[in-house]
C-alpha cells in the first residue's frame, strides 16, 4: 500500500472536499481518500499494483481541480499574494475558470450598455449567449462530471439547469448575469478561503532561503604540500562563510547569523550572544536572551550580537514547519457543531431540490397555475422553481463553521498557542473547572536559593556576610560535582554572588540521596539533609529549631559542616511562575468554577505553592494514577475540565481531561503529542487568551449558523410567490457565503490583551 500527499487548488467552498473524497474513492486500488478542505490538502491510500500517482493526479483535473507544486518548506509566491480587492483580481487570472468568469463579466456590461442604445435586438442576444457560454462553461463542466463520476447533483449542475431554464423562457440577460455572479461569487469565496489558509503558512515566508555556513578551505593550493598536507579540509586556513540554500544544510554544520537577520533553521548556538525576537514560535512580545548552549528556531529574528549556530534539523524538519503542520492537521478535526452541519446538510440539500420539483409541477398540475412566465412579467412556476434550486445550495452553512475554526486555530498559532483541533477549541469554550500540575506548570521546575544562613553570622537579615558566602561557596565547591537540580540551584548562586575565594573541591561522593561530601582546600566538608546530621552528626537543639522552621514553611534545606563543625544552611525552593497568580485570578474573572492544584510534592510545599498562586484547592502526595482519578471526579461534578501540565509525567490525567493544555517549552516533541493544546512559551499568561478565543469562535460560529439559515428563508419564503429573481438567488447564496467567510475570518485579526 503507497500513501501520496497533494497540496490541491481549486477548492472553493467545503463541498469541493466531498466531491474529491468520493470521485478518488471510485477508482480501482484505493484504499482511503481523505480530504483536508481547510488546509487544501489531499491523502490517499492506494495498491500501486493497480493505481498509479498520475492516474489520480488525471482523477483531481478531471473533477476541476489541480495541484500546487509547491514545496512543504517553501510556499510558492502565488499562495502568499496580498489582500484586500487589490489582491482579487490577480487572484481571478490564476485560474481559467475564474479568468472566464471576468471575462464573461465584461461581455455582460457590454451588452447592458447596448440594451442602453437599443441596439438592435439579435446583436445584444449574441453577447448575452457568448457571455453566457465563456462564463458558464466551467460550470456547467464541473456540474456534468461530478453527475457523471460521482453520481451527484451539485450546485455548478443546478446553476446550469437554473440558466438553460432561464435562456428557454427568453431571459437571456438575466441567465448570463445570474451565471456571472456566480462564478465571481465562487471566485470571492475561494480568494477569502485562499487568505484563511495561508494566514499561518505565511510564517514560512520570514525564514530566509539562504544561509551563511562556516566550511573548512578544501583541497587548499596555497597550502598543498605544506607539512604533508596532500588535500581535504585545510589545517591552515580557519572557517569559510559560503552562502548555500537552506534545504541543503546539514546536521551538525554550523552557521553565522549576524546582528538583524532572521535565523534559517533551528540550532544550538555555540558561540556569541544576542537577544533574539521568538514571537513566531512562542508569541513572546519581548525578545529572549540567547547565549552559548541555548536553541533557537528558524524564523525568528536576531538582535545585536553575532551568532555561532549547530545545525539540529534539516529545514523541512524546523519547529516552524512542525508548527504548521500540526495546525493544518488541527483543521482536519471538525469540531461537534460543524459535524452536526454536514449532517445537516445532506438531508437539507435533497429536501429542497425534491420541493422545487414539486414547486414546478404541482401548482399548473393541480390548480391550472401558469408553468411559464406570463407576459405581464408575472413569474411562472418553473421561474419560481430555478430560483429555488438556486437558492437551495447550502454552501454558506457548510462552510460557516470550517472557516471560523481555520481563523481561530491560526490566530492562536501566530500568538504561541497550538490548538490541535476544533473539536478541542469547542471543549475549552465549555470548560468549567481547571486542574494545575504544579511543578513546572504553576512553577518553574527549577529550584533556586531562597534562604542562606551561616550559624555564626551575627546580622543575617543585612545581607552582606562573609561567613554567609563562605558557607555557600564551601557547598557550592563541592556540589560543582554533582548532577542533582539542587546543587545546581547552589552553583548558579554562588555564581550571583561572585566570590569564589578559591575554593577547590576533591575527593567528593554522594551520600546515597542524603547529601554529598568531600575535600575543599583540604578540609572536609558536607552538604546533607536535616535526617543525614541528625543520625550521623549531633548538634545544638537550636540549629535544629531553625532548620525545622525552614523547612515547614515549604522549602528544602541543606546543612553544610566545615571539619564537623556545622557552619549554616542553605534553604532552596521552587519558585512560582510570575504569572500563575495573574492567570488564576483571570480564570475566576472569565467565570471559571474551580481550580485545583495537582501535586506528588509534600503537603507543605504544596500548600505554600497553592497559597501563593490561590488556587481553590491543593490536593499533595498524588501519584500519576491518582492525579487521573482526581480529574475524573472533577468532570463529575463539573462536565468539562481542563488539565494543565508539563506533557510528560503528566500524561494519564492530561488523556483523561476534556482538554489537556501542555506547557510546550517551544515545541519540545513531547508536549505537542501529549494534549490537544500546548503553550509554546510555557507562559500560562497565554491560557486566559486561548479561553476567549475559543469562546469568540464559537460565538461566531453561532453568528453564521444564523446568517445562513435566515437568509435562506427569507429569499425561500420570497422565491414561492415569485417575489424573488434569479439573480437575487445567487446574490443570497453567494452573499450568504461571503459574509460567513469574512465573518469567521475576523478572529485572524485576534489579539492578545
Amino acid at each position: 500500500m503507497k500513501t501520496l500527499h497533494l497540496r490541491i487548488t481549486g477548492m472553493d467552498c467545503a463541498d469541493c472536499a466531498a466531491t474529491l473524497e468520493k470521485g478518488i474513492g471510485h477508482l480501482p486500488g484505493v484504499q482511503t481518500c481523505a480530504v483536508n478542505f481547510a488546509a487544501a490538502r489531499l491523502k490517499v491510500e492506494f495498491d500501486p499494483a493497480h493505481l498509479d500517482e498520475p492516474a489520480i493526479v488525471k482523477r483531481i483535473q478531471t473533477l476541476g481541480y489541480d495541484i500546487s507544486s509547491e514545496t512543504p518548506s517553501r510556499p510558492t509566491i502565488a499562495s502568499l499574494q496580498r489582500g484586500g480587492i487589490l489582491g482579487f483580481f490577480p487572484f481571478l487570472f490564476t485560474r481559467m475558470s475564474t479568468a472566464l468568469a471576468a471575462i464573461g463579466g465584461v461581455l455582460v456590461g457590454i451588452g447592458l450598455l447596448t440594451e442602453f442604445f437599443n441596439a438592435p435586438h439579435l446583436f445584444t442576444q449574441i453577447i448575452y449567449w457568448l457571455a453566457l457560454a465563456i462564463a458558464g462553461y466551467p460550470i456547467a463542466h464541473s456540474g456534468w462530471r461530478r453527475l457523471w463520476l460521482n453520481r451527484e447533483i451539485n450546485i455548478n449542475l443546478l446553476m446550469t439547469l437554473a440558466a438553460v431554464g432561464a435562456v428557454i423562457i427568453g431571459e437571456e440577460a438575466e441567465a448570463a448575469t445570474v451565471i456571472f455572479l456566480f462564478a465571481i461569487g465562487e471566485a470571492l469565496e475561494g480568494y477569502t478561503m485562499n487568505r484563511a489558509r495561508n494566514s499561518i503558512r505565511k510564517l514560512m515566508s520570514f525564514v530566509p532561503a539562504e544561509a551563511t555556513v562556516l566550511r573548512p578551505c578544501m583541497d587548499c593550493r596555497e597550502h598543498l604540500g605544506r607539512d604533508g598536507y596532500t588535500g581535504g579540509p585545510c589545517p591552515f586556513c580557519g572557517a569559510h562563510e559560503t552562502r548555500v540554500p537552506v534545504d541543503k544544510l546539514k546536521i551538525g554544520e554550523t552557521i553565522l547569523v549576524k546582528s538583524g537577520e532572521r535565523i534559517p533553521i533551528d540550532g544550538q548556538v555555540i558561540a556569541g550572544a544576542s537577544a533574539v525576537n521568538q514571537s513566531p514560535i512562542t508569541g513572546e512580545s519581548m525578545p529572549v536572551s540567547k547565549m552559548s548552549g541555548d536553541e533557537i528556531f528558524a524564523g525568528t529574528i536576531n538582535g545585536e550580537g553575532t551568532l555561532e549556530v549547530r545545525v539540529i534539523r534539516h529545514a523541512a524538519d524546523s519547529t516552524l514547519n512542525n508548527i504548521i503542520h500540526l495546525v493544518e492537521e488541527a483543521q482536519t478535526q471538525r469540531a461537534p457543531a460543524q459535524r452536526f452541519i454536514d449532517r445537516f446538510a445532506k438531508i437539507y440539500t435533497p429536501t429542497v431540490v425534491i420541493a422545487a420539483l414539486l414547486v414546478a409541477i404541482l401548482p399548473p398540475l393541480l390548480f391550472q397555475a401558469p408553468f411559464w412566465n406570463l407576459a405581464d412579467g408575472t413569474h411562472g412556476w418553473l421561474y419560481r422553481a430555478l430560483t429555488l434550486l438556486v437558492i437551495s445550495c447550502p454552501c454558506a452553512l457548510v462552510i460557516s463553521t470550517p472557516v471560523t475554526l481555520v481563523s481561530a486555530i491560526s490566530a492562536a498559532a501566530k500568538h504561541g498557542v497550538l490548538i490541535k483541533g476544533g473539536a478541542y477549541l469547542e471543549a475549552l469554550a465549555k470548560v468549567r473547572a481547571f486542574a494545575f500540575d504544579k511543578t513546572g506548570t504553576l512553577t518553574y521546575g527549577q529550584p533556586i536559593v531562597v534562604e542562606l544562613r551561616a550559624f555564626d553570622c551575627v546580622h543575617p537579615a543585612q545581607g552582606e556576610c562573609k561567613s554567609c558566602d563562605d558557607v555557600l561557596q564551601l557547598a557550592a565547591a563541592i556540589e560543582r560535582r554533582s548532577e542533582h537540580p539542587l546543587a545546581h540551584a547552589i552553583v548558579t548562586a554562588a555564581g550571583e554572588r561572585g566570590r569564589h575565594n578559591g575554593y577547590v573541591a576533591e575527593e567528593v561522593e554522594t551520600l546515597s540521596g542524603r547529601g554529598v561530601r568531600g575535600k575543599v582546600n583540604g578540609r572536609s566538608v558536607i552538604v546533607g539533609s536535616h535526617a543525614l546530621f541528625d543520625a550521623e552528626h549531633p548538634h545544638d537543639a537550636a540549629i535544629c529549631r531553625a532548620v525545622n522552621a525552614v523547612e515547614q514553611n515549604g522549602r528544602t534545606a541543606m546543612i553544610v559542616s566545615n571539619d564537623e563543625h556545622l557552619a549554616g544552611y542553605i534553604a532552596v525552593a521552587d519558585h512560582t511562575r510570575d504569572s500563575s497568580r495573574d492567570v488564576i485570578a483571570e480564570l475566576k474573572k472569565l467565570g471559571i468554577e474551580k481550580s485545583v492544584m495537582l501535586t506528588g510534592d509534600n503537603s507543605v510545599t504544596a500548600q505554600s505553592i497553592g497559597n501563593a498562586v490561590g488556587v481553590d484547592e491543593v490536593r499533595a502526595q498524588l501519584l500519576p494514577n491518582q492525579k487521573l482519578e482526581a480529574v475524573k471526579a472533577l468532570r463529575e461534578l463539573y462536565q468539562r475540565v481542563a488539565m494543565v501540565g508539563d506533557g510528560i509525567n503528566d500524561a494519564p490525567a492530561l488523556a483523561t481531561a476534556d482538554v489537556g493544555i501542555a506547557m510546550g517549552n517551544a515545541g519540545t516533541a513531547q508536549a505537542l503529542e501529549t494534549a490537544s493544546i500546548a503553550l509554546m512559551s510555557d507562559n500560562l499568561g497565554k491560557l486566559p487568551f486561548a479561553i476567549k478565543l475559543s469562546r469568540k469562535a464559537m460565538r461566531v460560529i453561532k453568528q453564521n449558523i444564523t446568517i445562513s439559515l435566515v437568509l435562506k428563508g427569507i429569499f425561500l419564503a420570497l422565491a414561492l410567490p415569485g417575489l424573488a429573481t434569479l439573480w437575487m438567488a445567487v446574490i443570497a447564496d453567494t452573499g450568504a457565503s461571503l459574509l460567513v467567510t469574512i465573518n469567521g475570518m475576523r478572529l485572524l485579526k485576534t489579539k492578545e490583551k
